[in-house]
């Protein structure tokens, strides 16, 4: 790989600690065009959509199960706001799946990448 760039080593600030988003779609369409939202506005440096998968789950007193597709969202802290108001206001639940765990460990240039490529530009 002569040649290649890779980014600087990985500087972890409060706003930079990089974040996976968990969420859940009822179809792939939906799925994709939430994830073209987020990495277009930089608010994701990389989105998996995974395969459908079964659901089992109380809502409103009532045992309910239900195809969906999870959605993992890399990101960082200082966008994660965002993210959330996106996933919610592009979701069709009324209640959305949003879980955030931050990432402590992982490849420095990985880590780096996904800081960088979540840097609000002016562009």
């Amino acid at each position: 790989m002569l040649g290649q760039q890779f980014p600087k080593p990985y500087e972890m600030t409060e706003s930079s600690r990089i974040l996976l988003v968990l969420t859940s779609f009822p179809d792939e369409a939906s799925a994709r065009k939430l994830a073209k939202v987020l990495v277009d506005h930089r608010l994701a440096a990389c989105i998996n959509i995974l395969q459908e998968c079964t659901s089992i789950y109380r809502w409103q007193d009532h045992i309910e199960t239900t195809s969906e597709v999870p959605v993992l969202i890399k990101t960082t802290r200082g966008r994660y706001q965002d993210v959330e108001q996106a996933i919610k206001s592009h979701h069709p639940y009324e209640l959305p799946e949003v879980i955030a765990v931050f990432l402590d460990n992982g490849l420095p240039a990985y880590l780096q990448w996904v800081a960088n490529e979540t840097t609000e530009t002016d562009i």
